[in-house]
């Protein structure tokens, strides 16, 4: 029981990590796939 909390904790801190990681060096979704044309607010 210890290990699979132990490896929902790692799987959520990983995750928020790329997340962080990702979102702040410009390769979220809305940059990557939108165009010059698009207007993002």
């Amino acid at each position: 029981m210890k290990a699979i909390l132990a490896g929902f904790i790692v799987m959520i801190g990983v995750s928020l990590g790329a997340w962080l990681v990702l979102g702040e060096t410009g390769f979220s979704s809305q940059e990557v796939y939108s165009g010059p044309n698009v207007r993002l607010d």
